[in-house]
């Protein structure tokens, strides 16, 4: 098992994801074990009605940063499939960019369980919580 690095975080992302998620502009800003950290700068091309993030948006981050905390966890890149991504909106992203803090709250040998906070900057104000389930294949 190897540390990954975020050099090897932005190659698959690019060798990997379609372009749909491309278009998100995700970078990365922390990749190890415990935790990795995304961001999306702020688009008008990712809102909806007055300047606000619109959710699938906000998922897709939240569901790709959970991609790269179970490889980050694991230490390499496996296939893996989404079970469950359970979402809670807590205030609206406006005018700003998203970080997606995911971390594994319980690794198994075949489901991971993790957890992603969404904040745009100030950790004190989340604008949102996700916790999900992903399978090893």
């Amino acid at each position: 098992m190897s540390e990954l690095s975020i050099k090897d975080a932005e190659d698959f992302y690019e060798k990997a994801f379609p372009p749909w998620v491309k278009a998100l502009d995700i970078s990365f800003t922390h990749v190890e074990k415990n935790g990795v950290t995304l961001r999306i700068p702020a688009s008008p091309a990712l809102n909806r009605m007055d300047g606000i993030m619109c959710g699938q948006a906000i998922m897709a981050l939240a569901d790709t940063a959970m991609v790269f905390s179970v490889a980050a966890f694991v230490g390499e890149f496996i296939n893996m499939t989404t079970i469950n991504l359970q979402t809670s909106f807590l205030r609206p992203v406006v005018d700003s960019e998203l970080f997606a803090d995911a971390r594994i709250i319980k690794p198994g040998r075949t489901i991971m369980y993790g957890e992603v906070n969404l904040h745009t900057g100030n950790t004190e104000k989340p604008v949102g919580h996700v916790i999900g389930n992903f399978m090893l294949l």
